[in-house]
């Protein structure tokens, strides 16, 4: 009786990182240096930008070091649409983003910037 307890105790402690990561689901970090008002993805190459996932935030923007829940984006390799609130735009490229795991955009991936 005491080892089957102790099986079961060890597969609920494996399980769960696991559920509460997939909880968390993906979250975007802003380590820009500046305030979002838009945060885009796209298919690597492709310019057909998703939704402003700013609008899943209370105020509409994502502060420098602030982080943002991203909804409605399958895991996978994206192109990183940023506005910032001055209004320059720029694109990270081919960014990682894994379910249940925070991905971040720094000044320095930062490319293509336009005002």
């Amino acid at each position: 009786m005491g080892s089957r307890f102790a099986v079961v105790a060890l597969l609920c402690s494996l399980a769960a990182p696991a559920f509460g990561a997939e909880r968390g689901g993906i979250r975007f970090w802003n380590l820009t240096g500046v305030t979002l008002d838009q945060v885009r993805l796209a298919l690597p190459g492709s310019g057909k930008w998703g939704k402003n996932q700013c609008a899943n935030d209370r105020d509409g923007t994502v502060d420098f070091d602030e982080r943002l829940r991203i909804t409605d984006v399958q895991p996978g390799r994206y192109d990183v649409q940023v506005r910032e609130e001055g209004g320059r735009t720029c694109v990270a490229r081919n960014v990682e983003v894994k379910s249940g795991e925070v991905f971040a955009v720094h000044e320095r991936d930062l490319t293509d910037c336009t005002k």
